[in-house]
């Protein structure tokens, strides 16, 4: 801030100069004290200079509505909406969301480091604030193939910069606690940067989850249960709850927020699909889930701004006080928490569900293609089992934690699986598309009810090769192939026909068209995926499916390498 700037804010906190903007007779949420302020707020060159009786050279009248600080994402990985980043921006900033933490893995594992710097640039694009994390785990684990590898060294100069907030969350916990000196030299890196350090450690506990908090990772979206929340936050660290299109984690969690604990807790959805962005909102749907659940309004709006910005160093933000950013949410209510408006650094950026700024894509040619397949063909789906008793990722309604279930299934004649309808098990394959290997993973998958066709998608966490599940060899092979076609996204298939597609050109991993565009045909694919294939209506068939491929979530997931038990840390044989 220059010196005039300084002065300017203070002239205007002060009532000796009018301010920029003044929003009046409002309601504002009172983050540190945990009350209302009945008052005006005035707001120059983007910033709040005091709550009070303020005139402005523009008034805004909040008719009595509720002014809180703009909603923060703690931890989200944009490209699982399936938008680009300035398109994300223009569909959730108007949910009230103005800053997100962004971990960009996704797109890193396809295409390195120029991922990031397509998400940068593109994230310049929009009001919203999007801070970034240097990805972690490229590849998440040595049991796949992705696109790239980032090392402690690649790493280094962009942990310096200005809008990256954090080393992204550190996957590979095993390598952490046993001392692993790549995994080592990339945290000292993010220390060295004076960046946080974000978590992921599921069922973690005892003396190594001491040992994975020790070298100072700072957050965990992981929790799935009240004791894993309690034993994170009792080691300093900060408990990110998580509510996504498919994990569910909220519910759960917050009847483990109490007064003593709930400054250490944060909000996030990780992975929020557009269509779920257009029917339940963004961070707003978590402010409502929280006060049913019996919190107060202010402490679910704290957690979701003020903890946030304390958590990832953001002391900018986080509140509505003087000498913070003027990133401003109006709310009709506390309890439904309705968006009215939407101020962006003092300035009017959304209004009744509408974007007003204007709107600009960004090019995305250094990151579309990386489809190189070697050898595929329908005999590479083939299994030669000797026994019909099989281990089976076991899918979990709800989540993306799995099941390792063992079942009895039919075999062919020469040992490969064959489909029976009173058998809840399909066929499922892991293509590896990056580099031409020619690896294909195979496993069965139960619980998803799939009875025909085929979907196959390129988004599958974190490599993002291509999966597959289907009924048979033929109906899976078909899908692939119209999948690598189009340039990667998602395909369904029945009766060897193209039943619905969605392309995904840029990275394999996101649309280039609007949000209303891909949350409409994501409805129809997920309602064409219940209906022509028969997948459970408890499941969501898209981003359950690209889940399956995670080694680093129990019990037990599918890479291009084969099946993987993350519990034993091995691959295993599809014969149980």
């Amino acid at each position: 801030m220059k010196l005039n700037e300084l002065k300017v804010l203070v002239d205007v906190a002060a009532g000796r100069k009018a301010a920029e903007l003044v929003i009046k007779n409002v309601k504002v949420v009172d983050v540190f004290s945990g009350g209302l302020i009945d008052g005006d707020i005035a707001i120059v060159n983007g910033m709040i200079a005091g709550v009070g009786s303020y005139s402005g050279e523009k008034e805004i009248d909040g008719e009595g509505m509720y002014a809180s600080p703009g909603l923060i994402d703690s931890h989200i990985h944009i490209e699982s909406s399936y938008l680009t980043p300035e398109e994300f921006g223009r569909i959730a900033l108007p949910h009230g969301t103005t800053t997100v933490i962004a971990d960009p893995h996704e797109i890193v594992n396809v295409c390195g480091l120029e991922g990031l710097r397509y998400m940068q640039r593109a994230a310049d694009k929009t009001a919203m604030d999007i801070r970034f994390a240097v990805p972690s785990c490229v590849p998440a684990t040595p049991f796949e193939h992705a696109g790239a590898t980032v090392g402690a060294d690649d790493m280094a100069e962009p942990l310096k910069e200005e809008n990256i907030a954090s080393l992204g969350e550190f996957m590979n916990f095993v390598g952490v606690i046993n001392n692993d000196e790549e995994c080592l030299r990339k945290i000292i890196a993010a220390k060295n940067a004076g960046k946080v350090i974000d978590g992921h450690s599921p069922n973690l506990e005892g003396k190594e989850l001491n040992a994975y908090s020790a070298v100072g990772i700072q957050d965990d979206h992981e929790c799935s249960t009240i004791k894993e929340m309690e034993d994170r936050i009792a080691r300093g660290m900060y408990v990110i709850v998580r509510q996504g299109s498919a994990c569910h984690d909220l519910d759960t969690l917050v009847a483990g927020v109490t007064p003593a604990n709930e400054r250490r807790v944060l909000l996030c959805s990780d992975d929020r699909q557009a269509e779920t962005l257009f029917t339940h909102g963004h961070m707003e749907e978590h402010l409502r889930k929280c006060v049913r659940s019996g919190l107060s309004a202010v402490s679910a709006i704290r957690m979701a701004s003020l903890n946030a910005s304390e958590c990832f160093r953001m002391y900018d933000r986080g509140a509505i006080a003087p000498g913070r950013r003027a990133d401003i949410v109006i709310f009709k209510d506390l309890k439904d928490f309705e968006v009215d408006k939407v101020f962006a650094q003092g300035v009017l950026a959304a209004e009744k569900g509408r974007y007003l700024l204007p709107f600009e894509r960004a090019d995305f040619s250094s990151v579309t293609g990386s489809f190189h397949v070697k050898d595929f063909s329908a005999d590479r789906l083939k299994l030669k089992l000797a026994s019909d008793r099989v281990n089976t990722i076991g899918i979990i309604p709800g989540g993306v934690l799995t099941a390792k279930k063992v079942m009895d299934v039919r075999l062919a004649d020469d040992g490969d699986f064959r489909f029976d309808t009173d058998i809840d098990v399909v066929k499922a394959a892991v293509i590896e598309r990056h580099h031409e290997t020619g690896n294909v993973g195979i496993g069965l998958l139960s619980g998803y009810g799939m009875k025909s066709g085929a979907i196959a998608v390129s988004i599958s966490h974190d490599s993002h090769n291509i999966i597959v599940a289907g009924v048979n060899n033929d109906e899976m092979a078909a899908a692939v192939k119209e999948l690598i076609r189009q340039g990667g996204g998602m395909v369904l298939v029945k009766d060897g026909e193209v039943l619905d597609r969605i392309p995904m050109p840029v990275g394999g991993i996101m649309c280039d068209r609007s949000g209303e565009w891909v949350a409409e045909h994501l409805r129809k694919f997920h309602e064409t995926s219940w209906k022509e294939l028969g997948i459970s209506r408890d499941v969501e068939p898209v981003m359950t499916l690209t889940f399956m491929a995670l080694p680093v979530i129990p019990e037990l997931k599918l890479t291009d390498m084969g099946l993987f038990d993350v519990m034993a840390f091995k691959f295993i044989d599809v014969e149980a």
